[in-house]
């Protein structure tokens, strides 16, 4: 098996619906994105071999929005302030320990 490029991946919904229903965007997902990126960067995790902060458009799970993924575990987050994110970021993108506290549950879709 191949080594993945990075250790771990982590993807913002920073989706805005124009029709009007609700959407990441609609709760501050780009803050929750610029935040966890800022982290990443100021502790040096970043780039090969670290971990990947990404934008992603719809991930269609609006309901329980705003929503992060992290790979490759594709364990599902919801969060609602700095606090959570920086919570992802120590247990699990750093250490690899779910914040269970913060997973979406599986039944919350679009």
């Amino acid at each position: 098996m191949t080594q993945s490029y990075y250790q771990r991946h982590i993807f913002f919904c920073l989706n805005q619906r124009d029709s009007g229903e609700d959407s990441c965007a609609n709760h501050d997902a780009q803050a929750g994105f610029e935040h966890c990126k800022k982290r990443i960067k100021a502790e040096k995790l970043a780039g090969p071999g670290g971990i990947r902060v990404n934008k992603a458009g719809c991930l269609d799970r609006c309901a329980g929005g705003p929503v992060a993924v992290v790979y490759p575990e594709a364990v599902w987050y919801t969060y609602l302030d700095q606090h959570d994110i920086d919570e992802i970021v120590d247990s699990h993108l750093k250490n690899g320990v779910v914040v269970e506290r913060l997973v979406l549950p599986p039944n919350v879709g679009r």
